[in-house]
C-alpha cells in the first residue's frame, strides 16, 4: 500500500460531494445522509447521460445488516428492486466439467471451542459414519431444495438478487428524503487546490460545485482520484485471467431458484440471477484466450429465455487503487477496486468502505485517519482477492488453454498458506473483520476435491456411537427443517410480491 503525502492543512468537513451515482453513489448517499445528514451538506452529482456497468445483482448477507442499520424494511426494499432471496452460489464445472457444489451463507454442524465441525465429519467420514458435508448446513439443503422462510426459531442468512437500476432509484428516494441534494450533469473538469486537494467539480453546463471531502464514485473513469490525484493502480491480472463481460438481461422461463448460479467455461465463466421479473445474465472471460466474438456467440446460444437487451460489452483490469482514500477523497465501487463478481463481492466493499469512512468520519481530515483507513481497507481487499483466486487454483480442469495457464500460475503466497493448511491438518484459521468466515473456505474446499489429511484429536474423544448420534441429531434437524420450509417463490409472492415492470 502506497502511503500519500502529509496534508499540509488539515480540513474542517461540513460539505461532502458524492461524484456519480449508480449503486456505490446512492449507497454512499443513503448511509451519510441517514447517519450524519443534519450536520452535514451532502450533494451526489450524477448525469443521465452515463450509464452504470451494472454487471453485480446478487449481494451477499453483510447487505441485509447494512439495511437494518439504516432501517430500511426489507418487504418495501425487495418488493422495490424485484427482490429474489440468494442462500448461496451454485458452482458449476469448477472442479471439473459436470460437477456441481454448492457455497453456501450458511454454518454447517456444531463447532467445539477446540475444534471446528469439519473435524468430527472427517473422522466420521474415514470411519463410514457420516453422509455429505453438504447435509449438515441448513441454508444449503435449502437452497438444493429450492426453499426459503424466515424461521422463528433459527436465523437464516441469506442475501439478495436484486435489480441494480431498480436498487439506486429505491436509495435515491431514501437519501432525498434524508436531506441529500441531487445535481443532474456531467463532470468535466476538477479542480485542487494548493494542497493538492480538491477543491470543486465543474459540469458540462458552467456550475461550480465546491465541497470539504469528495467521494469518487465515477467508476472504471476514477476521475477524482485517478486522473486527478494521481492515486495510481495495483494490476492483480496475473492471478484473475479475466478482463472483459458481457451482461444481459433475460425474460423468466420458470420460478426463481434462491441462489446464484456461476457456470465456468473454457476461457472463464457465466452467472445467471434470477430476479421475480426476469433473469440477469454475464459471461466473464479472458481475452487473451477467447475472442470478444467467440465469446458473444458462445453466450448468447447459452442463455435461457427471450433477451430483452442486446449485451453490452465491459472492460476492465482487476486489481485496487494503491489508496482508496487520498488527501480529501475517497473511492468506492469501481474506482477504488474490482474483483470480479464470483463471490457477489463487489456490493460488499462499497459497503464496508462506507462503513468504515462512518467510523471514522473526520471533523477534521487528517493523515493518521486517512493512513488507517486504507490499512484496514487493503487487508479486506487481499482478503476478498485470496478468496476469489482459490476458485481457479484448486480446479481440477486442464481441458483448455486457459484452465492449463491458470494451473500453472504462481498463487499469493497468503492464499498458498490455507490451502496447505487446510489439505494437511483440517484447519482454517479466521482473522478477526475478515468477510469469509471458515465455514466458506471449508465448503469451497471440499467442494473443489481438497480433501484434508488429517483432523483435530478432540474428534477422537467421542465414542463411535456418540459421534454417530451426534452426526445423525444435526443431519436429521437440517434435512427436516429444509423439507418443512415453503418454497422459494411461493414464500416471496406473499412476502414481498413486486409490482409488474
Amino acid at each position: 500500500m502506497q502511503t500519500s503525502q502529509p496534508m499540509a492543512h488539515p480540513r474542517t468537513v461540513k460539505r461532502v460531494v458524492i461524484a456519480g451515482g449508480g449503486t456505490a453513489g446512492w449507497m454512499a448517499a443513503a448511509a451519510l445522509s441517514k447517519t450524519l445528514g443534519k450536520t452535514l451538506d451532502i450533494t451526489l452529482v450524477e448525469s443521465e447521460e452515463i450509464g452504470t456497468v451494472g454487471v453485480g445483482e446478487a449481494t451477499i448477507p453483510t447487505l441485509v445488516v447494512f439495511h437494518r442499520l439504516l432501517d430500511i424494511k426489507e418487504q418495501d426494499f425487495m418488493a422495490a428492486v424485484q427482490g429474489t432471496v440468494k442462500l448461496g452460489i451454485s458452482f458449476e464445472n469448477w472442479k471439473d466439467v459436470g460437477h456441481r457444489y454448492i457455497h453456501s451463507f450458511g454454518t454447517s454442524g456444531k463447532d467445539h471451542w477446540s475444534a471446528g465441525f469439519q473435524h468430527f465429519w472427517l473422522r466420521g467420514r474415514a470411519e463410514g459414519l457420516a453422509s455429505e458435508y453438504s447435509d449438515y448446513c441448513i441454508e444449503l439443503q435449502a437452497a438444493l431444495q429450492d426453499r426459503f422462510s424466515h424461521l422463528p426459531r433459527y436465523h437464516v442468512n441469506y442475501a439478495y438478487h436484486m435489480d441494480a437500476a431498480l436498487y439506486a432509484r429505491f436509495l435515491r428516494g431514501f437519501s432525498e428524503r434524508h436531506g441529500c441534494k441531487r445535481v443532474e450533469g456531467k463532470i468535466v473538469d476538477v479542480a485542487t487546490d494548493a494542497d493538492g486537494g480538491i477543491s470543486s467539480i465543474k459540469l458540462e453546463r458552467g456550475e461550480v460545485i465546491e465541497g470539504d471531502l469528495f467521494i469518487d464514485c465515477t467508476g472504471f473513469r476514477a476521475l477524482l482520484i485517478g486522473k486527478t490525484l494521481g492515486v495510481g493502480y495495483t494490476d492483480w491480472s496475473r492471478w484473475l485471467f479475466n478482463d472483459s463481460a458481457l451482461a444481459t438481461q433475460t425474460t423468466a422461463v420458470r420460478d426463481a431458484v434462491p441462489y446464484t448460479r456461476a457456470i465456468a467455461g473454457t476461457a472463464g465463466w457465466q452467472w445467471r440471477i434470477p430476479l421475480q421479473h426476469r433473469v440477469g445474465n454475464g459471461i466473464v472471460y479472458s481475452s487473451r484466450h477467447i475472442s470478444d466474438d467467440e465469446a458473444r456467440e458462445h453466450f448468447l446460444s447459452s442463455v435461457e429465455g427471450e433477451v430483452i437487451k442486446q449485451p453490452w460489452p465491459i472492460r476492465f483490469k482487476p486489481g485496487q487503487r494503491q489508496q482508496c482514500w487520498a488527501k480529501n477523497c475517497v473511492a468506492l465501487g469501481l474506482a477504488g477496486s474490482f474483483i470480479e463478481p464470483l463471490e457477489s463481492t463487489t456490493i460488499h466493499l462499497i459497503q464496508r468502505g462506507i462503513v468504515r469512512l462512518l467510523q471514522t468520519f473526520p471533523h477534521t481530515i487528517t493523515q493518521p485517519a486517512i493512513d488507517e483507513y486504507n490499512a484496514r481497507l487493503d487487508e479486506e481487499l487481499q482478503h476478498v482477492r485470496d478468496f476469489v483466486v482459490m476458485h481457479y487454483a484448486i480446479s481440477d480442469r486442464r481441458d483448455t488453454p486457459y484452465w492449463r495457464d491458470i494451473a500453472e500460475m504462481e498463487i499469493p503466497a497468503t492464499l498458498r498458506h490455507r490451502i496447505e493448511l487446510f489439505r494437511e491438518t483440517g484447519t482454517v484459521f479466521h482473522v478477526p473483520g475478515e468477510l469469509f468466515g471458515e465455514n466458506s473456505w471449508i465448503q469451497v474446499m471440499l467442494g473443489q476435491g481438497v480433501v484434508p489429511k488429517g483432523y483435530h484429536p478432540t474428534a477422537d474423544v467421542m465414542s463411535k456411537e456418540d459421534l454417530q448420534r451426534f452426526l445423525d441429531d444435526i443431519r436429521s434437524n437440517v434435512l427436516g427443517t429444509a423439507r418443512q420450509m415453503p418454497a422459494h417463490m411461493d414464500y416471496l409472492r406473499s412476502y414481498c410480491p413486486a409490482p409488474k415492470p
